[in-house]
């Protein structure tokens, strides 16, 4: 069984090396491309207000990455600034980016999203709080809500932007290899957007024999109204997915 790692084509690329290393067969067939902040300067101005922010929350390594690509030169990351992270893929990427003080969801969180996230700053007192998210054009309105229900003062910045993917011809192929046979190939689906791109890219698909693997209980429902035959649920890390994988090929 060969496994269709849709993420962008970055984080695709990791997963890919980190599943054949584990003995599985994987390709990338990124769903969504990422592109840099039309608004430059608005991510600039962000970057100016940092030093004023209680916390910065960045909805995914897109963001940590592309925030950090627009700095302004001779700008440094305040100290004393907390960020907050989503999952251990976005935490890594800030920790790699030097940011010194990260807050994410308990390492055996059921999920890794908004309200795992929510269950760490939950405790903390956010009135007159300044926060800023960083995200693409949306992103984390159900985190943003319970810090303004808490008194927080949120701020946001588009730090890039998400598109319908550019495919190549070989792209193309394998997409029209996975429709032939459905059953010799596993969709690994991580973004609910990517699935509306696939069925956008494939709007007239038969997927009743397709498979498919989501990593959030919201995906796996966008992903069973394809009308898969089968999709399984399972956390965002590379050792659950693995066993998932395994599971399923057996």
């Amino acid at each position: 069984m060969r496994v269709l790692v849709t993420r962008p084509a970055s984080q695709a690329s990791e997963w890919v090396q980190q599943l054949r290393a584990a003995g599985l067969q994987a390709e990338a067939l990124p769903l969504i491309d990422i592109a840099p902040a039309l608004d430059t300067e608005a991510v600039a101005a962000a970057w100016a207000t940092l030093p004023g922010q209680a916390m910065a929350i960045f909805v995914s390594p897109n963001a940590a990455t592309c925030f950090f690509a627009a700095r302004p030169a001779q700008v440094a990351w305040p100290r004393a600034v907390l960020a907050a992270s989503p999952g251990p893929g976005t935490t890594q990427v800030l920790r790699d980016l030097g940011v010194p003080v990260i807050v994410e969801p308990a390492a055996d969180a059921p999920q890794f999203d908004s309200e795992a996230l929510w269950q760490q700053l939950s405790a903390r007192d956010w009135a007159g709080q300044q926060v800023l998210v960083v995200r693409g054009t949306s992103g984390r309105d159900w985190l943003a809500e319970r810090l303004r229900e808490r008194g927080a003062v949120l701020s946001f910045v588009a730090a890039y932007g998400r598109a319908m993917p550019r495919w190549s011809a070989p792209e193309h192929a394998l997409l029209g290899e996975a429709q032939a046979q459905p059953g010799q190939h596993l969709w690994f689906f991580s973004s609910s957007e990517a699935i509306d791109h696939l069925q956008a890219l494939a709007p007239q698909a038969d997927w009743s024999k397709s498979l498919a693997l989501a990593t959030h209980p919201r995906i796996a429902e966008r992903a069973r109204s394809l009308g898969l035959a089968r999709v399984i649920e399972a956390r965002p890390t590379l050792e659950a997915v693995v066993a998932c994988i395994q599971s399923i090929a057996s």
